[in-house]
């Protein structure tokens, strides 16, 4: 494999991160009106785990994994899927989707700070931007009354930003750190120990499982979307990316993700759009596009090496 990813490869991914990913919202909150949430996450990643065992097995592909290998797989299925999905999940219990996909397109600006915090990077002028325009998007969203009026809709808030500090640090971490080689492979290791541990998870927070046959077919059908779309492709996409392009660049799936959510919890679950969360939405993705930005500030060249 080419040191700089294959070209096709990397559209197809970009692809997969915006546009499924952004229909999972919709997806999860049809499911989680009748599932528990973690056990609707568990089930997901554990059976998407399983079934890329065995499309690499078919394939020809080694599942061997060394122990350092095990345990970083572990780590970031927890900081991914376990705590970092499993939480939004949760989360849409309380929160419409459109909304949930508004407060994470601030994830840019998370893993701008983390980096600034934890690696030291420095933040360029128009990433200061961004953070500025990222912070009075993310106000204006969540001070919306018909939100904070909702029932538990400040948890739901919460978990959503706890889950995206998780992402963020997992999305530094994946950067350095070893796994297998074959990214589908390293994919599946992943789901099938976040699926566990959100298994575990349900358990301990005492969640009712079923049966899928009992579920209804519209919750089994966005099951099957979930798994085969939102979790195998998507995510070993995401595993692709993150090894190719630097993850602020990764993170840019917050520009589409909100438009595509917003577009489907409208058409299909009669969700509300508000005059502020339109505003908010252009704001918050104007200041991601400013952390993204590579262009200068005229005057400010002393910033040559920020983020």
């Amino acid at each position: 494999m080419s040191k700089k990813g294959t070209p096709a490869l990397i559209i197809l991914a970009f692809f997969s991160i915006y546009v499924i990913w952004g229909s999972t919202y919709l997806w999860n909150k049809i499911a989680v009106a009748e599932l528990e949430p973690f056990f609707l996450a568990g089930i997901r990643f554990t059976t998407a785990g399983l079934l890329i065992f065995l499309i690499a097995k078919l394939s020809g592909a080694s599942l061997r994994i060394t122990r350092k290998q095990l345990l970083n797989t572990i780590l970031v299925g927890f900081l991914f899927l376990s705590f970092g999905n499993g939480t939004v999940v949760w989360a849409l219990k309380f929160v419409d989707s459109n909304f949930a996909a508004l407060e994470i397109s601030a994830q840019p600006l998370v893993i701008l700070l983390m980096m600034w915090a934890l690696q030291g990077k420095k933040i360029r002028p128009m990433s200061l931007i961004g953070v500025f325009l990222g912070i009075v998007g993310i106000y204006l969203l969540v001070s919306q009354k018909q939100i904070v009026q909702q029932e538990n809709s400040l948890l739901g808030i919460l978990m959503i930003f706890a889950a995206m500090l998780s992402w963020a640090y997992g999305s530094l971490y994946v950067a350095k750190a070893d796994f297998p080689k074959n990214y589908f492979v390293n994919t599946g290791y992943q789901m099938f120990t976040g699926g566990i541990i959100l298994g575990v998870m349900s358990l301990i927070f005492g969640e009712t499982w079923s049966s899928p046959l009992s579920w209804e077919p519209n919750v089994q059908g966005v099951m099957i979307l979930l798994v085969l779309f939102g979790s195998i492709a998507a995510f070993t996409s995401f595993n692709y990316l993150l090894k190719w392009v630097s993850p602020e660049k990764v993170a840019t799936n917050t520009y589409v993700n909100p438009i595509v959510a917003m577009f489907l919890g409208w058409y299909y679950l009669g969700e509300e759009i508000t005059l502020q969360s339109a505003l908010a939405a252009v704001i918050l993705l104007t200041g991601v596009y400013f952390i993204n930005s590579k262009k200068k500030l005229v005057g400010l060249n002393r910033f040559k090496k920020g983020v």
